[in-house]
């Protein structure tokens, strides 16, 4: 059996709900060990956790710069060989260019960066590293989400016609009323969330999502996004408009104040063939409907499913599987590109995924703040 992929984490600590899915996701497949990192910016704080979690104290490091300096001082079969980024956005970016510099590996939470300027400078470092770079959009995980990306891939909904995505939150509902509580969420800070918070954190999956499912890039977006105070500078709803081409049009509809909403986030497709519908609040349903035809699901592990969907499967038919086995899947995938194996490209979203995402985020505020107009949705910015 060869050896476990020695994993380093950065951020993380306390009760981060990131922090718990990304360990676990870790430890699924046996591919990784944690080998240490830096989990707070208190050190204390951060050898005690460490401590609470197992880990032995000589690779838990004061700091991210220390970090990178001592283990790559440490022999190659020794070092950590990948880190995974789990810090506010504004760190995403600078700690991820050292690292690559530095020639590790990369795991990181979304957005990839702060700024569309920065997503290509990473760009560029990746390819001077040679290095695996993966960007946690974490409900590409999804077996039944694998399964719908293959299903449209086989022409199984014919043409697309309609595009519709929901992602729908309720936390900051409590928060975005109180002008203290505002001041103290990251957040809501553009010195650490960047230009956006509603768009930047949930819209970003959403439109990461139905390019990933159907294979088709976004050409043009026309935003309207709610900020709901004078004084709150970012956008923590909002509705935005989809062109993929003259005929293939579709609504990405965002928003982390809908009272009472947990994490309501469904993606339906639509071609003149049938339609496919998925809810991540119920992810083992992949609902294939026809006209004329009663509703058809489709549910994981069962061997009517494509290899992708079934290689993404821990458990037998019948056994829920959730969202610590969807980034789990991912993990799976960034192990097999380190470790040089076969696996399909669409495993893990890469850098080309976390730049389309930085190229939404800072279109749809662009276009919110023109007077709600159509813009484009280029490379070549």
């Amino acid at each position: 059996m060869s050896a476990k992929i020695r994993l380093g984490i950065v951020g993380g600590g306390g009760d981060s709900l990131i922090g718990i899915l990304h360990r676990v996701a870790a430890s699924m497949f046996d591919q990784y060990e944690i080998a240490g990192g830096v989990f707070d910016v208190d050190y204390d704080r951060n050898k005690s956790f460490a401590e609470e979690i197992g880990l032995k104290p000589d690779r838990i490091y004061n700091d991210f710069d220390t970090l990178v300096k001592e283990e790559k001082a440490l022999p190659e079969n020794e070092r950590m060989q990948v880190i995974s980024i789990l810090t506010p956005n504004f760190l995403h970016f600078p700690m991820a260019k050292k690292l690559l510099e530095n020639g590790f590996h990369v795991i990181c939470e979304k957005p990839m960066t702060t700024t569309y300027k920065e997503a290509k400078i990473l760009e560029d470092t990746l390819k001077k590293s040679k290095a695996i770079f993966a960007v946690t959009y974490t409900y590409t995980g999804y077996p039944m989400i694998r399964q719908m990306k293959e299903m449209v891939a086989d022409g199984v909904v014919g043409n697309i016609q309609k595009i519709d995505v929901q992602y729908y939150q309720g936390w900051l509902n409590p928060i975005v009323h109180d002008e203290e509580k505002r001041a103290n969420t990251w957040r809501l800070d553009p010195e650490k969330a960047g230009i956006s918070c509603c768009i930047g954190d949930v819209g970003t999956h959403a439109f990461g999502m139905i390019e990933y499912v159907t294979g088709l890039e976004v050409a043009e977006i026309l935003a309207d996004l709610n900020y709901l105070y004078k004084n709150n500078e970012l956008d923590i709803d909002g509705t935005v408009l989809l062109r993929f081409s003259e005929y293939v049009k579709g609504v990405l509809r965002s928003s982390q104040i809908a009272t009472g909403e947990e994490n309501n986030f469904t993606v339906s497709i639509y071609g003149d063939k049938a339609g496919l519908k998925w809810e991540q609040e119920n992810p083992n349903y992949l609902y294939l409907i026809q006209d004329g035809e009663p509703i058809r699901v489709l549910k994981p592990g069962n061997t009517y499913l494509s290899e992708l969907s079934l290689d993404g499967t821990k458990m037998p038919p019948g056994h829920p599987e959730g969202i610590f086995d969807s980034m789990g899947n991912i993990y799976k995938g960034v192990a097999k590109a380190i470790k040089n194996e076969r696996y399909h490209p669409s495993e893990f979203p890469t850098i080309k995924d976390g730049i389309r995402g930085l190229m939404f985020i800072e279109k749809a505020v662009e276009s919110h703040r023109n007077g709600n107009v159509w813009v484009k949705i280029t490379d070549n910015q």
